[in-house]
C-alpha cells in the first residue's frame, strides 16, 4: 500500500472510530433529524450528563463530522454533511443480511 492510499484508509477509520459508539451514533441520529440542536437538549435526548455529551462531540467535531456555533453561553452543534443516514441504513443493511442467513441456517 502507497502513502496516499495509507493516508485515505487512516482518514476513514478516523471517521468510522468517531462514530463507533452506541451514543455517538445517537447523537448523529439525533443531528440529523434537526438543523441544529443546542447541548443542553442533546444531554436531555441522550440521558447522559453534560460533560460526556460534550466528550462524545468533541470525539465527533475532531473527526469532521459536526461543527458547533456558541452563542453566549450555549453551543449549538450540527452535522456537516447529511449522508450519514445512508450509511447508517448501508450498515442496517447488513446487519439484516446476516440476521437473515443465521435465520435461514436454522431453518
Amino acid at each position: 500500500m502507497n502513502r496516499a492510499e495509507r493516508d485515505k484508509y487512516e482518514t476513514r477509520t478516523k471517521v468510522l472510530k468517531a462514530l463507533a459508539h452506541p451514543a455517538r451514533l445517537k447523537l448523529v441520529d439525533v443531528l440529523a433529524e434537526h438543523e441544529e440542536v443546542c447541548v443542553c437538549d442533546l444531554t436531555e435526548t441522550i440521558g447522559m450528563d453534560m460533560s460526556t455529551v460534550s466528550r462524545h462531540l468533541t470525539q465527533l467535531k475532531n473527526a469532521g463530522i459536526v461543527e458547533s456555533d456558541k452563542r453566549g453561553q450555549m453551543v449549538f452543534y450540527r452535522l456537516r454533511v447529511k449522508c450519514l443516514k445512508s450509511l447508517f441504513g448501508c450498515i442496517e443493511s447488513v446487519v439484516k443480511c446476516n440476521v437473515d442467513k443465521q435465520l435461514n441456517v436454522l431453518s
